[in-house]
């Protein structure tokens, strides 16, 4: 573990900071907070929906913190990041789907932070418009939201979530000149054909990164494991996703959303 990962750890540790790295395990938190790069999830950590595939627990959320914008825009400062993902729940439960908070958690971490680029991977908000340009209009480098599955397993594997809604949201972030992302898991019954009928349907809107990893069940409660994919196999899709104009395309079994996210903002 390099120097800059080091800190990264012991910073997280003395603050006692909650980071999707550290609570998710995931596999390339090292890698990841060696290239000055972490995921913060806001909102609480109750969601609203039950997706197949999550481990979040579903309920409903406490009042949204109005701390927690400034509280995290100090946590990325004192972590001298230089780039920052922040992930949320689904807050289905409140008026606005929790857009106006986004807005302020992206307003204050640029404010507290002018040289930090920022990455934002964001709900649905159920599809509506008005709340997705409220996120475009914070102006954040790359705004990702993630399909998770083809088209014939969304219904199975999201709980609210639509994967023609999940597009149109991509596409509007995608006509905005923002870097568009989105990712997919594999390993739940998908077939080779279906992977390359999503990337195509990524294309056509305009999006420009994409991740592909191996979706690995957290608890016996949630959707078991189809098919472990050969590392091989996720290297052909790289190459395919390249071939098909995507700027970016993180493929592996052990790739997950924010993997070399910093990269993503150069991909312009």
């Amino acid at each position: 573990m390099g120097q800059l990962s080091v800190e990264v750890m012991n910073t997280i540790r003395n603050n006692q900071l909650n980071t999707i790295c550290t609570s998710g395990r995931c596999p390339n938190q090292g890698e990841c907070w060696g290239c000055g790069t972490a995921t913060f999830m806001i909102g609480g950590n109750i969601c609203t929906r039950s997706c197949r595939f999550c481990n979040v627990t579903t309920g409903h959320p406490a009042p949204l913190d109005p701390a927690e914008p400034e509280h995290v825009a100090e946590s990325v400062k004192a972590l001298k990041l230089k780039h920052v993902v922040i992930t949320s729940v689904d807050r289905d439960d409140v008026e606005d789907l929790g857009a106006s908070h986004w807005v302020k958690v992206i307003e204050a971490i640029k404010r507290e932070n002018p040289n930090t680029t920022m990455e934002v991977l964001i709900p649905d908000f159920q599809g509506r418009p008005e709340l997705v340009a409220q996120v475009i209009a914070a102006r954040p480098e790359v705004i990702s939201h993630n399909l998770e599955t083809v088209r014939r397993l969304s219904d199975s594997v999201r709980s609210r979530a639509k994967y023609d809604t999940s597009l149109k949201v991509l596409k509007q972030i995608a006509d905005s000149g923002i870097v568009a992302k989105s990712g997919i898991m594999l390993g739940l019954g998908e077939t080779p054909e279906e992977i390359l009928e999503t990337m195509d349907d990524l294309r056509v809107i305009g999006c420009r990164v994409m991740t592909i990893g191996q979706y690995l069940q957290p608890t016996a409660k949630n959707i078991k494991v189809e098919e472990y994919i050969r590392p091989e196999v996720f290297e052909e899709y790289k190459t395919i996703g390249l071939e098909k104009g995507f700027s970016f395309v993180e493929s592996g079994p052990l790739v997950r959303s924010s993997y070399h996210a910093e990269r993503h903002v150069l991909r312009k």
